[in-house]
This record gives structure tokens, C-alpha cells and sequence, in this order.
């Protein structure tokens, strides 16, 4: 079950059509502790959409045109939390688009009271891993940075001092000790004086 513990769970609901947007508060009644927001136009919507601050946002669309489609789409990847959204029917490319508009739950011939909790639970859950993905592939790329940075000043050190690699690495890692700093950091010190004062 997907519940937020410091405050009630805020769903944003998107509908142009009061009549479906109803369907998915029945499904939605499940759910001990929530705040239900409906928003039934596109215009000024990520703006409202933030001003709520919801934890998760379900967009119904029934049998959108490509164009309201990629409006949506455009509001998806702008807002950094988990989306479900719901089609009538849907093809390859519409699928294909969702996907890589960060649309967590892409729902098609799904818009049925019984189905929504566990559609919000999966939207969450996919958001939360992909977050996390993303996290680690960031953690990753910025590890790999600093091992260049590291090992460029490395180079630099050999070069200009005629020492050996772990000579230069034991100089930047006592210069690391010396003033309370990564060896990243010193490194990307010794990397940016020597770009500023030249070969």
C-alpha cells in the first residue's frame, strides 16, 4: 500500500471529463488517507499541478488526438513525480513516447474503479526504482569523474615533478590530509592550475 507518513497522500487527478475523473476518486476511496485534487482544463497545468505538490499525479485521456497526446507528454516530463496515465487505446509509438516521457503507469482500456489502487502502487514503485537508477547512474558518472580528474593530475605530477605514479598519488593524498579535503578536490585543483598556467 502506498502511503506517505508525514501528511496525507495529495493525488492530482487531470480530467477534462467530470464523469471518468469520478471513476478513478471511487478507486481511489481504498486509500485511508488522501487529498484528491481534480484539475479538469490543460491550461497553466504543471504550474497548478506543482502549486498542490501531489505524490502522485493520474492523468485520464480516453481517446486522445497525437497532438493532446504530446501535450501531455510535455507536462509528464516536467514534473519529477510518478504518473500514471489512462488510454482508451493506444499504439506503438504512443507507448514508445510515454516511456520516454517518463510516464510511470501507461494504462490502455484500463479505466476501471477496481483497477486504480493498484495502478497508483505500480506508478509508485516504478517511479521510486527508476529515481533510484538514475541515482546511481549519477553516483557512477560523477565516481568515474574524479577517478580522471585523479589520475590526470597524476600525470601532471609525473610529468612536471619526474616522480612516479605513486609518488604523485601519495603527494595528492598528503596534500589531501594536509588541508581537509577530498583527493578529488585537490586534483581538480592541480588539474585547473595547470590548465591556467599552460604546458
Amino acid at each position: 500500500m502506498v502511503r506517505c507518513n508525514i501528511r496525507p497522500m495529495r493525488i492530482a487527478i487531470v480530467d477534462e471529463r467530470t464523469a471518468r475523473a469520478s471513476i478513478i476518486e471511487e478507486g481511489l476511496a481504498e486509500f485511508d488517507d488522501c487529498e484528491i485534487f481534480v484539475l479538469d482544463g490543460r491550461k497553466g497545468l504543471v504550474a497548478r499541478i506543482e502549486e498542490i505538490g501531489p505524490d502522485i499525479v493520474l492523468i485520464d485521456l480516453g481517446n486522445p488526438s497525437r497532438d493532446v497526446l504530446e501535450e501531455y507528454f510535455a507536462v509528464s516530463r516536467a514534473l519529477a513525480r510518478p504518473i500514471a496515465m489512462f488510454v482508451d487505446e493506444a499504439d506503438d509509438h504512443s507507448i514508445g513516447a510515454s516511456i520516454d516521457a517518463g510516464v510511470s503507469a501507461y494504462v490502455v482500456d484500463g479505466l476501471h474503479s477496481s483497477r486504480i489502487r493498484s495502478v497508483v502502487d505500480l506508478a509508485v514503485k516504478r517511479f521510486n526504482a527508476f529515481a533510484r537508477l538514475q541515482a546511481d547512474l549519477a553516483e557512477a558518472k560523477g565516481k568515474l569523474a574524479e577517478r580522471e580528474t585523479i589520475d590526470r593530475a597524476k600525470r601532471i605530477l609525473m610529468d612536471s615533478k619526474g616522480i612516479t605514479e605513486p609518488e604523485a598519488y601519495g603527494e595528492l593524498r598528503r596534500k589531501a590530509m594536509q588541508s581537509s579535503k577530498r583527493i578529488a578536490e585537490i586534483a581538480e585543483a592541480v588539474v585547473t592550475a595547470h590548465e591556467l598556467i599552460g604546458k
